[in-house]
């Protein structure tokens, strides 16, 4: 199960500087799980989970294996971008492929790196994205309708369905409302998915700052923040030159420099569990004295889907899950003391997983 996350932004405002950032991180971590880079502006980190060093601490774990998302890096955007502008249609496709927006704002002033606007304003600069992926997504909206007209007339249910949908949509854009906006049927929501639209998806604002704002944050940043606040999207602050800084340090001269700068953990950290957190994932853990391995489900996973994750033999043949907590696996030195503890539940098909649970599943071939 891939999670995509595309880093998108205007020209010159440290959006390939910071996925240079993640990318060197991701290739020191090779030797923990499998990293790949699919493509020159794709790649896969890990996603930061101490409790996974625990548990495999505990069990005695040769491997570690965390789990991982992947980061796009998007070409730049620049307004018209919906009209074919630059490299408008290649950004509009690549965004239509992945399941969140990272938003890179340039909240820094520099001299010598020059604004594609000539001006220093985040918020606008957000605005100007998000009007572009908006005109891009009324267009699509509009042509898709024209299109299902003929559907429409012969009584094809599906094709109601999805104009409906449509139409919600083509409303919230219409007056200047992105997609995500709109409220949706917990029946809608696979279709509504499925309509691709580009301002449907979440967004995290990525707000990079000076070298010696990392820890702080600025003014710019501040009015970042009270405009995800308002719209209910979500955001970190970063220095994306000091994470490239980082990225190039080994592990204990990372932490040393990490401590100089006033920091208590790398912003990419902060950047991998946001996107996580905007896509509502959660984390289930397989330990053994073979591997300590974290897997990713989204929230509401029940027990048989869990297991899908493995391997779609585990989904079919389904019986149940043995299941611990983290708190208690920890507590309890393990398996073996968890189980004498009377803490290891058996779960059935309809167990919704939680967060941090340790499972093991039984299953027929």
């Amino acid at each position: 199960m891939g999670f995509r996350v595309g880093i998108v932004g205007l020209p010159n405002v440290g959006k390939s500087t910071l996925f240079n950032a993640l990318t060197r991180t991701a290739a020191a971590q090779a030797a923990n799980f499998p990293f790949c880079t699919i493509e020159p502006n794709v790649g896969e980190v890990a996603v930061p989970d101490a409790r996974l060093d625990r548990l495999a601490a505990i069990a005695g774990s040769r491997q570690i294996i965390p789990t991982r998302m992947t980061f796009v890096d998007i070409a730049g955007l620049v307004k018209g971008a919906a009209q074919g502008e630059g490299l408008g249609n290649q950004f509009l496709a690549n965004i239509r492929e992945v399941d969140a927006i990272a938003h890179v704002l340039r909240c820094f002033e520099d001299g010598d790196i020059t604004h594609v606007e000539g001006r220093i304003d985040p918020v606008e600069d957000a605005r100007t994205v998000e009007t572009e992926l908006m005109l891009a997504d009324l267009e699509s909206v509009e042509r898709r309708l024209v299109n299902l007209a003929r559907k429409i007339k012969g009584g094809d249910r599906e094709a109601l369905d999805q104009e409906r949908l449509l139409k919600l949509a083509q409303a919230a854009l219409s007056e200047g409302r992105p997609a995500r906006v709109v409220e949706v049927a917990e029946d809608d929501r696979k279709a509504w998915r499925m309509l691709q639209l580009l301002t449907a998806k979440p967004v995290l604002y990525v707000c990079n700052v000076e070298e010696e704002m990392a820890a702080t944050g600025n003014a710019q940043s501040a009015r970042v923040a009270e405009m995800a606040a308002a719209e209910g999207n979500a955001h970190v602050v970063i220095s994306a030159r000091i994470e490239e800084e980082i990225s190039q340090l080994a592990p204990d001269e990372q932490a040393m420099f990490l401590e100089e700068m006033g920091l208590h953990e790398a912003g990419l950290d902060r950047l991998i569990r946001a996107g996580y957190d905007l896509l509502h994932l959660q984390t289930y853990f397989t330990v053994g004295p073979k591997e300590a391995r974290a897997w990713t489900i989204t929230a509401g996973t029940l027990a048989p889907q869990a297991a899908g994750v493995i391997h779609g033999d585990f989904e079919k043949g389904f019986i149940r899950a043995e299941t611990i907590s983290f708190d208690d696996y920890v507590t309890h030195g393990g398996e073996s003391g968890a189980r004498e503890a009377g803490r290891l539940r058996l779960e059935g098909r309809g167990y919704q997983v939680q967060d941090g649970d340790v499972m093991h599943f039984l299953f027929n071939t």
